[in-house]
């Protein structure tokens, strides 16, 4: 495929990875890397999904428990767990996920807006479903994952 390839900009690169029994997906381009579980340092008086910060090569890092910002409960992590570091503008946040699936190529067309359910929370963490090789996968919305201070900072 060149840049010259009229369906070039219709591919997107996403992840995936598993919370909770569920798969979703983000765009490959906010991942820094992935890391194995590192018990996080608490930090007084901060919001119930942030599971503390750990030290990224210098860099103090907030670690964010993607299942309970999501609302699926709390994740007690273990060593199976796994943290996807993501980049959103200038913020840096780790993502406490169950673990990481799959990197994978698909067209735009196949994105279909999340349905309405009455809440909305869906809209404002998820943007689309990807429906392939019978699963459902939910987009998540990388900005939005992020506690408010952090976004508005940014």
């Amino acid at each position: 495929m060149t840049e010259t390839d009229p369906t070039f900009d219709s591919k997107l690169e996403l992840i995936s990875f598993e919370i909770a029994g569920q798969e979703f997906c983000i765009d490959i381009r906010a991942v820094r890397e992935i890391r194995g579980w590192t018990p996080a340092t608490p930090i007084p008086q901060t919001p119930s999904y942030v599971k503390g910060v750990i030290n990224l090569r210098g860099a103090v890092i907030p670690v964010l428990d993607l299942r309970n910002r999501l609302g699926l409960g709390m994740t007690e992590p273990m060593s199976r767990h796994v943290i996807v570091v993501i980049q959103y503008e200038a913020n840096v946040v780790g993502l406490l996920v169950d673990g990481v699936q799959e990197t994978f190529q698909v067209d735009a067309t196949m994105l279909q807006p999340p349905p309405a359910v009455g809440s909305t929370a869906t809209t404002r963490f998820v943007d689309a479903i990807i429906p392939m090789e019978g699963r459902m996968l939910s987009r998540l919305v990388v900005g939005s994952l992020l506690p408010a201070e952090q976004r508005e900072a940014a």
